[in-house]
């Protein structure tokens, strides 16, 4: 209101605004994170009807007057000193107040643990914030050991009585390896650890209720069995419930501080409620079942190993369009989530251990997504329970010339890419992140010698490549039915492409000097340097595998064994896992 008031003029929308688009609709797609695109309408005379056209250069001008405004605006907002010191007392009492609490487990005993097995400073002082400390993240690089520290925190929190029974979701394929760690740590602990047989349909009901009855230190489950105990009726009910009155208090707020101007954002949270009352009325309407819930189990501390598995949990946001967000909506994170609002109700916020080596990844959002999952209540006391008001204070979308998909050409791409007031929220996020990187350990690793190997595309994977690109084209332009091709589609014809051109078509040439062929060589090579020693090599390939189905189907696996072994490698020395 005061920028509108006391800067606004008829002169503004010339400053900020272009031919096509004024200066107060660009402001309004820039407080309301509305996609900012002109289109042109042009005849189309196969069809007899107007078209919209997608008019880049219009688009363009049209972007960097949006961030001419965004510049002007933040070097207004603190010129006036009066207005300065009110809004760094509101930021300041929201979210600079609070000093990280700092958790030492040098203390700890850890009765009944293995001898042979002394754990580093850094996994007692991990152990220690486990159990002293709310809801926790375990943000540890690759080989910190989690596994035990989450081990040991279960085992010495019910020495000190602070939790019954555990249980430990973990990656289907490592439970029972899971297991065998457990016992390698505690071996008086009794432990359940689920097996594939154990959740057939026939089964699953006896073994929820062998967890339920017994009198275990930890329950080891796969997320896919985690996903088939699901919670009751009533507390699902319950559940979304709270979601609804979430939506609706959030609506109230912002039509009581923002008035009309902000409509889209209560357009968009009555949407969204509206869903919420939709899936509750389904629910209604199903008969009650007779499975033991979740919450029936016992259960009273969860920890989730491999927790970046659950990424994609659904939230609501005004962006569209805009590339950095995730947030797609996975039945087995929505699961997860409703699950942990009942630890936190069940526990005061204190039963939930989430342990990855990789808690962002592909997008800026997953850091909310942790958040939602182990702050809950703290992002609804400052504000930040929905995602735009967590992005309009942690984070900025910023639009830039990039590569396109498919390799050939550029675009101007969107992107929620940038974050600002980061100490602040790395404040937020420690209160329950317990961070340690490569650097900050100092583990002990072995010497790795780098090498890289740069090959030539061939005639026919350039041509390919111009093929994908026009189907690219012919894609953002909606020329083609989304079921008979996308970007998807094509992204994944583009890696196939790279790795080998008879993965698009087995019929085309296998070139002397292709990516194949060069590591064929480097292999080969390797191994005879190193026979006498019988030293072993991974190759690594998660595309073009064998299916087993068609033996005379073209894959690089195979191609790559008879290389092999055409060059004296013996038959039985290459195994494909």
């Amino acid at each position: 209101e005061w920028y509108f008031t006391e800067q606004w003029s008829p002169a503004a929308n010339s400053t900020y605004g272009t031919s096509r688009m004024n200066g107060w609709k660009i402001l309004d797609k820039a407080l309301n994170f509305k996609e900012l695109k002109i289109y042109d309408t042009k005849y189309n005379s196969a069809t007899g009807k107007d078209e919209r056209v997608f008019n880049g250069f219009e688009t363009m001008k049209a972007q960097q007057k949006m961030e001419v405004l965004k510049n002007a605006f933040a070097n207004w907002i603190f010129s006036d000193p009066d207005r300065r010191e009110q809004l760094e007392r509101i930021y300041n009492v929201k979210m600079n107040s609070v000093r990280n609490r700092e958790f030492d487990g040098s203390n700890l005993t850890f009765n009944g643990i293995n001898p042979d097995i002394k754990l580093r400073p850094h996994q007692a002082d991990a152990v220690a914030r486990t159990l002293f400390g709310g809801n926790t993240l375990l943000a540890h690089v690759v080989g910190a050991g989690k596994t035990y520290e989450m081990v040991a925190s279960c085992m010495e929190g019910k020495r000190l009585g602070l939790n019954s029974k555990s249980m430990f979701v973990v990656p289907n394929h490592l439970t029972e390896q899971f297991g065998r760690e457990f016992l390698q740590l505690y071996p008086g602990a009794e432990i359940l650890v689920a097996t594939k047989a154990d959740f057939k349909k026939e089964k699953r009901k006896e073994f929820v209720s062998r967890i339920a009855t017994g009198k275990y230190d930890a329950v080891i489950i796969g997320h896919s069995q985690f996903e088939r105990i699901p919670m009751s009726k009533e507390y699902q009910k319950s559940h979304l419930r709270e979601q609804i009155d979430d939506v609706s208090q959030a609506i109230i707020e912002e039509k009581r501080s923002r008035g009309t101007f902000y409509r889209e954002t209560t357009k968009a949270l009555e949407r969204t409620r509206k869903s919420l009352r939709s899936k509750l009325n389904e629910l209604n309407n199903t008969p009650k079942d007779d499975t033991i819930g979740f919450e029936e189990l016992g259960i009273d501390k969860l920890y989730v190993d491999e927790a970046h598995n659950y990424k994609n949990l659904n939230f609501y946001t005004k962006m569209r369009n805009v590339a950095g967000l995730g947030g797609t909506n996975a039945k087995k994170s929505n699961d997860l989530f409703m699950k942990c609002r009942y630890m936190d109700k069940a526990t005061n916020g204190k039963g939930i251990v989430f342990a990855t080596g990789t808690p962002v990844s592909n997008s800026m959002s997953e850091l909310y997504t942790m958040q939602r999952y182990l702050q809950y209540e703290g992002l609804k006391k400052n504000g930040h329970l929905f995602f735009d008001a967590w992005a309009s204070a942690f984070g900025e979308t910023s639009t830039a010339m990039e590569l396109k998909p498919e390799g050939k050409g550029y675009q101007m791409k969107t992107r929620f890419s940038k974050f600002y007031n980061l100490p602040e929220l790395m404040t937020q996020i420690k209160e329950f992140a317990d961070i340690k990187t490569r650097d900050m350990l100092n583990l002990p690793t072995p010497d790795v010698d780098y090498k890289k190997i740069v090959t030539e595309p061939t005639k026919s994977q350039k041509q390919i490549l111009e093929s994908l690109s026009e189907r690219a084209e012919k894609v953002r332009q909606g020329l083609v039915d989304p079921w008979e091709d996308n970007m998807l589609k094509i992204t994944t014809a583009g890696k196939q492409l790279a790795l080998d051109q008879r993965t698009i078509n087995p019929m085309l040439p296998d070139d002397p000097n292709s990516k194949v062929n060069q590591c064929v060589k480097n292999l080969y090579e390797i191994w005879k340097k190193t026979k006498a020693k019988k030293s072993a090599q991974l190759l690594f390939c998660d595309m073009s595998t064998p299916s087993g189905k068609n033996a005379k189907d073209f894959n690089v696996y195979d191609d790559i064994r008879k290389k092999l072994i055409e060059k004296g490698i013996p038959k039985e020395e290459i195994e494909f896992v």
